[in-house]
This record gives C-alpha cells, structure tokens and sequence, in this order.
C-alpha cells in the first residue's frame, strides 16, 4: 500500500504533470505528499522565467538569488497542489545533486512512492551525467514512477 509520496519538483512541465499526477495518487490513496526540488542554475532559471516573467540568465549562481527562485517555485508548487485539491504542500528544498537530495527526502519520510518528471539534458549530458530521473529509479529503495 501507498501511504507515503516524494515528487521531485524543477519547474519544468514535466515536473508539473509529475506534481499533478503525485497530488491525484495522494487523494485516492490517502497518502501524505512531500516535494522536493534542489536549486541548479538552469532549473532555477526556468523557474525565475516561469514564475516572474522577465529572464535571468545563467550567471545568476550567488546563493541568495538562487535561494529566492527555489523559495518561488516552491510556491508555485504549492499553488499547483492546492488546485488538485492537495492543500500544505511541503516542499524541501536541497542542495547538492537533485537525485540524491531527492532520495534523501524518501528515505527520510518512508516513501513508498517517488514520483519525478523525465526532462532530457540533450542526449549528450544524459549519456555522461545520467539523468535525474534514471539515478532515483537506480537507487531508491521504493517503487519510481516517471512521468513524461
């Protein structure tokens, strides 16, 4: 059974449908939900974009900007969680490497799901690096549920 649920969040559209579909599960289930999201220059660019609508550029890497732009798209989250009927959404925001601050998060809140979006770095950085979303299925120790 589902009681427990991690969905990582970046603010891409895959991270909503991923949220979306995390916030469906946790009501027909009953199950708590938790969000997860760790800053990086080019999510919390996305995010600064999607949220306030005027561009910041890669180079905004000082900590403070960053941490402003993971506390909105936090926000943003929890507005999304709220209009699928999911209301105090708790979002942890970490920071090192996004895969293992989200699996982190599982095991520290016994998830018996993790629920992330599959958003490619280009077939390039996918082959070096790995993706977010292969890392945690490789890892976790809970059943991953991947959305495109």
């Amino acid at each position: 059974m589902i009681t427990s649920i991690v969905v990582g969040i970046d603010g891409s559209d895959a991270s909503e449908r991923a949220l979306r579909l995390a916030c469906g599960l946790s009501k027909k289930l009953g199950a708590s939900i938790q969000g997860s999201h760790t800053p990086h220059d080019e999510t919390v660019t996305y995010a600064a974009e999607a949220i306030s609508g005027f561009y910041v550029g890669v180079n905004m890497a000082h900590q403070e900007a960053l941490r402003a732009a993971a506390e909105a798209l936090a926000e943003r989250a929890q507005e999304i969680a709220a209009e699928e009927g999911v209301p105090n959404l708790e979002v942890h925001i970490g920071h090192a490497d996004a895969a293992r601050d989200l699996l982190n998060r599982a095991d520290a809140a016994g998830a018996d799901l993790i629920v992330t979006g599959r958003r490619g770095l280009g077939d390039l950085g996918a082959f070096v690096l790995g993706s977010t979303s292969h890392q945690i299925s490789k890892h976790a120790k809970c059943p991953c549920l991947t959305v495109p």
